[in-house]
């Protein structure tokens, strides 16, 4: 899946939790993060700390990756 905007991602993310039937509480317990920062990630905040979303990626049962264009010459 593509990803362009925290907007996305955090759709994503919350769609994937709702799949695994976790409320937001059982993933900020299972990821180790507050429940105010699964709040934040699903709407969308822009500034919230990468590696913590990793975190919860990894507990969703997923991975982040990154596509760029080759370098150019």
């Amino acid at each position: 899946m593509d990803v362009e905007s925290p907007a996305q991602l955090g759709s994503a993310l919350r769609a994937r939790r709702k799949q695994l039937r976790l409320t937001q509480l059982d993933l900020a317990e299972l990821s180790g993060v507050s429940v105010r920062f699964v709040r934040d990630l699903e709407r969308g905040k822009p500034t919230v700390q990468l590696a913590l979303v990793m975190t919860i990626t990894r507990t969703l049962g997923g991975r982040l990756g990154v596509s760029l264009p080759e370098r150019e010459q």
